[in-house]
């Protein structure tokens, strides 16, 4: 969710903490601010609003500085304001940076008031400030200081703290959130993630749960939560400064959505061979553990939750194996009975989400024969405590409405079920097919995505209305989800999905001239019933949209609504590929609706707080 950028060098830092911050709006926010040490204090900058906001109040009062700390805040406690935004300051003499949520902050408060401390924010955050700073003033090192505050917190944080009477050093903490430390010639960084860094520098350390970073000039020194030192080996991250680059596009989300021909085909590239999936992709010996698989329980929120329900169609109808799909922050907080040889699999874009993590974690004290996670961040925690990974290797994702994200993750699960399929015994040449069709996945979604002039032509007749319904049977009601989740959180039209055979269970109450219902009908074996659902939509004056499979014997009737037709490529890549319709239909909604297409209200990339 919120941003850390920190840095300590021999330059002014103030350009590389902006830069830093911009290369996190994706991850939503709305405040943002920059503390550095300049000539002996420490000066601030905040605001309300973007980056953009905060870089005009620096270019009217410029500040300077070689050790510096920047955040962007997405509100939890305390509504977006000057006074909530970070930095927190306590005493001028200490400033704080926090991702996370302090859970006994109300307690910490009133001890520290007791003290004399004075709060001037509503957040959660300002208590971090005061106890660093009390035990500074009790004779404590920043260092130590930062170790005995983290001490006292309980909930989930990433930190970064500077200390007036010691320029040249920050020290980070983590726990429950991400923190990375960047390491350059003279120079080194702390960040939320290395897209905040990567025009900095590409080598980085991991801070694991617990861990303490302190940066100066001189290097970086990590310390366990006890304050041992423990060495992090360092990582050089492939993730080039121009990915985050928008481009000739006008927004990421577009970008990203023609992109997925690309990304399928990095999915893809090296995984399958010769009609098979080569082996041990998931990792060493990866098929010991596969041939034990006796069910599946797939964890995941949002939009990697959609492409877990597409999963269970796969692995329960090619493969034969039970499988339960379940919303990581519901799965997390019941005792769910987990049978013998059930695998664990954990899907997330960033891997960085606080619920799948959290259920991985307790995941380990359940049974559970292993953990597989599908995941698109190399260096992320969910790739680093699972067993068994397979990278989706989507690229840097910014629009906040994942899109390649899910097709690559749908790409991924599609490995998962051939492969399954094959150690289960799937016949030979059915398995080859599967491979064969799984192959065509690239070109066929880069053959839909020239839809998009009739696409952004409909998305017209989307403007002026508030509700909208989506349907779809089978394996495609997922799609379906996927789809009005689009909709709904980048144009802001309410949007519910439905599995086409509910109608009559209460949603066709709905249906009339000004409900659009918009379907996906691909031609399979429900077909026939899904044709006799839009019939009950037409007769009560619905106005239908369908994005129908070339081969599909669905027609337009009359004037209302209308007919897409839609090359599918087969029944195991279909739902991929009448996935992307429905993203640019949400996008161009959204766009001649003049929203914040990239960066939605209210929503933040990267769900990392509970």
């Amino acid at each position: 969710m919120c941003g850390i950028v920190a840095a300590t060098a021999a330059r002014d830092v103030v350009p590389v903490l902006i830069a830093g911050l911009k290369a996190l709006e994706y991850r939503g926010y709305d405040s943002a601010g920059i503390s550095v040490l300049e000539d002996g204090r420490l000066a601030r900058v905040r605001a309300v609003g973007k980056v953009r906001e905060l870089e005009s109040l620096y270019r009217a009062a410029p500040v300077a500085g070689a050790t510096g700390i920047a955040h962007t805040r997405w509100a939890t406690h305390g509504a977006p304001s000057t006074s909530n935004a970070h930095p927190h300051v306590s005493s001028e003499r200490v400033a704080v940076v926090h991702n996370g949520i302090i859970e006994n902050h109300a307690q910490l408060r009133e001890e520290l008031r007791a003290k004399g401390y004075r709060f001037e924010s509503e957040t959660d955050t300002e208590v971090i400030a005061h106890l660093v700073e009390d035990a500074i003033a009790g004779g404590a090192s920043l260092l130590e200081a930062v170790i005995a505050a983290t001490r006292r917190l309980h909930g989930a944080y990433a930190i970064a703290v500077m200390n007036r009477d010691t320029p040249e050093r920050i020290v980070g903490a983590r726990r429950g959130s991400p923190l990375v430390a960047g390491l350059g010639d003279g120079e080194f960084f702390l960040g939320s993630d290395v897209q905040a860094l990567i025009k900095q520098t590409n080598r980085f350390k991991f801070l694991e749960e617990g861990d303490v970073a302190e940066i100066s000039r001189d290097g970086c020194a990590i310390y366990d939560a006890d304050g041992t030192p423990v060495e992090r080996p360092e990582r050089k991250s492939e993730l080039s400064a121009d990915a985050v680059e928008r481009g000739e596009y006008r927004h990421y989300m577009l970008k990203e959505i023609f992109e997925q021909p690309r990304a399928i085909a990095d999915t893809l590239e090296g995984r399958i061979a010769d009609g098979r999936v080569l082996p041990n992709i998931f990792g060493v010996d990866a098929d010991q553990l596969l041939q034990r698989v006796r069910h599946v329980q797939i964890v995941a929120c949002g939009t990697s939750y959609h492409a877990g329900l597409v999963a269970r169609y796969w692995l329960e109808g090619l493969v034969g194996l039970p499988c339960s799909v379940e919303v990581a922050s519901e799965y997390r907080y019941r005792r769910a009975v987990v049978p013998e040889g059930t695998l664990f699999l954990a899907v997330s874009q960033s891997g960085e989400t606080a619920d799948t993590l959290a259920a991985l974690r307790d995941g380990r004290n359940r049974g559970y024969l292993g953990s597989l996670a599908i995941c698109n961040v190399p260096e992320s925690s969910l790739v680093r405590e699972s067993d068994l990974v397979l990278m989706t290797r989507a690229g840097p994702e910014i629009g906040v409405a994942s899109t390649k994200a899910f097709t690559t993750q749908l790409a991924a699960l599609a490995l998962l079920a051939i492969e399954l399929a094959r150690i289960n015994g799937m016949a030979a040449d059915k398995y080859a097919k599967l491979v064969a069709e799984l192959a065509t996945l690239p070109r066929v979604v880069a053959e839909v995505l020239t839809l998009e002039p009739e696409i952004a032509k409909l998305a017209e007749r989307f403007v002026p209305k508030h509700h909208a319904l989506f349907l779809g049977r089978g394996v495609h009601y997922p799609v379906a989800l996927e789809g009005a989740l689009k909709l709904k959180e980048i144009s802001y039209i309410h949007a519910e999905a439905y599995p086409a055979g509910e109608l009559k269970h209460g949603p066709l109450a709905l249906v009339d001239e000004d409900m659009p219902v918009i379907t996906v009908a691909p031609n399979n074996q429900l077909l026939e019933k899904l044709k006799s659902n839009l019939e009950e939509v037409r007769a009560r004056g619905g106005e239908l949209f369908v994005f129908a499979d070339t081969d599909a014997p669905v027609q337009q009737d009359g004037t209302r609504g209308a007919v897409l037709k839609v090359a599918s490529g087969g029944n195991l890549i279909a739902p991929a590929v009448f996935t992307v319709p429905l993203q640019l239909l949400a996008y161009h909604v959204a766009v001649l609706r003049g929203t914040d297409v990239d960066q939605p209200r209210n929503l933040a990339k990267s769900v990392t707080v509970e």
